[in-house]
């Protein structure tokens, strides 16, 4: 090593820096120190801070497809490395299953897999617009009597859930190969065709990908215990500490009245502007604001206010029920923990569920019924997800690790199961240890 940098270290000294103002991570075997770094990373503080004291190799991989430009920054952070009689995992990974995982990453560069078909794209993005422009002319067409206007609302809830999915696609990075025109396009959907802050969703999204399911590091399940008790340890824990914020034992019951219904323009729509304003993120707040302007002069004329503000809200209704079942089904029946700093197949494969392919679940879910394979390869563009699948499924037969994959609503079934079963364990807990 250069620089003076011949500095070689133990896991159990990388493993001491994990703390808030002390960061190590290891990548590739070199040690980074990310303290001061980790304010100022693009992705955020925290889902950087989530590795600190472990190896990083594999997210590192996963998330970035500028591996030239990000070196950059990591030359700056480097300490040293791994001493030579160090293994380059920490002793509870498993070996075999990282070098297999990792081969499979290389085959699916090989075979261009995480190659965008541009064409795609730009067909999603096209019949958004189309049913957008659908919604209005509509109303402007037919008037503003019921049916028009509930055909109206439809088109609308449909394209707010569809934008979802493909502002997902470009926060992801999926589908140009500079990550600056990623950028760009994910804060017109999102900011312009959704209004929201795109630096919202990289904050919490991101975190979710990085540790899913694992408690006080994927916010995805802040809900636990606050709303919901989620998991099988757990609750457990909350019930043996007497903690009752909500009867949890009900849980699977007003799921169906605080769950489905969380992007309703109340709390959801004050938060994500405060979120703007308080990060100073100017460029998407303006964008959030041309996407107001927009719809409101698109439809008052048509309606009125009260007739715009009553289809707002039920456009909000059907979208957030359609975003919450879908994006739980994967999620919440699965394994839900503290950080037990797994590999990266094997916490992916105890956190994610598949749905069973066909065109109606690609479409309605934006590929997310492959939620495996996309939290395996995060940057694939979702057209190619289940071209790897039988590679994933392979591993993970190899390696014994379960592969879940289930009909759509047997997965909406599962949400309400899992609530039950973890709201029984808590009240077990609670009333009798």
């Amino acid at each position: 090593m250069e620089c003076g940098l011949d500095r070689f270290f133990t896991w159990e000294e990388v493993q001491k820096h994990c703390t808030r103002n002390d960061r190590w991570l290891v990548i590739h075997r070199k040690v980074y120190d990310i303290s001061e770094f980790s304010k100022r990373h693009p992705g955020g503080a925290r889902v950087i801070g989530h590795y600190a004291g472990q190896d990083a190799t594999d997210p590192f991989t996963a998330f970035h497809i500028d591996k030239t430009l990000v070196s950059k920054y990591l030359n700056s952070l480097l300490i040293g490395e791994l001493a030579p009689d160090q293994p380059s995992l920490e002793s509870w990974k498993s070996k075999l299953i990282t070098e297999d995982f990792q081969e499979l990453r290389a085959l699916v560069e090989k075979t261009n897999l995480l190659k965008p078909n541009k064409l795609f794209f730009a067909g999603m993005l096209a019949h958004l617009l189309l049913l957008d422009a659908a919604a209005w002319l509509t109303l402007w067409y037919f008037g503003a009597s019921f049916v028009p206007f509930m055909i109206s609302t439809a088109l609308l809830a449909i394209v707010q859930a569809q934008g979802g999915w493909l502002q997902h696609d470009f926060g992801h990075l999926s589908v140009f190969s500079k990550s600056k025109w990623n950028h760009i396009v994910h804060k017109f959907i999102i900011g312009h065709l959704k209004g929201a802050p795109a630096s919202w969703w990289n904050h919490l999204h991101f975190q979710h990908h990085a540790k899913p399911n694992c408690f006080r590091k994927d916010p995805d399940i802040n809900m636990h215990p606050i709303f919901f008790v989620l998991g099988k340890k757990l609750p457990i824990e909350v019930g043996i500490q007497k903690k009752k914020y909500m009867p949890y034992q009900y849980q699977h019951k007003y799921f169906f009245l605080i769950g489905p219904p969380a992007l309703l323009p109340l709390y959801f729509q004050w938060y994500i502007f405060y979120f703007a304003v308080q990060r100073k993120q100017w460029v998407d707040l303006a964008w959030m604001v041309s996407f107001y302007i927009r719809i409101s002069l698109t439809y008052i004329p048509l309606l009125g206010i009260q007739g715009f503000l009553l289809m707002f809200f039920l456009v909000r209704f059907m979208e957030s029920n359609w975003f919450v079942w879908v994006t739980q089904m994967n999620h919440i029946p699965m394994i839900i923990d503290h950080d037990q700093k797994e590999d990266w197949l094997t916490m992916q494969l105890h956190a994610t569920c598949n749905v069973h392919q066909s065109v109606f679940n690609d479409w309605f879910t934006g590929h997310l019924n492959f939620q495996i394979e996309h939290h395996l390869f995060p940057t694939m563009p979702r057209h190619n997800l289940h071209k790897v699948a039988p590679l994933v499924r392979s591993l993970c037969a190899k390696h014994g690790l379960e592969y879940q994959s289930k009909p759509l609503f047997t997965a909406f079934a599962d949400i309400v199961h899992s609530l039950k079963d973890s709201g029984e364990l808590w009240l077990d807990a609670y009333l009798h240890k």
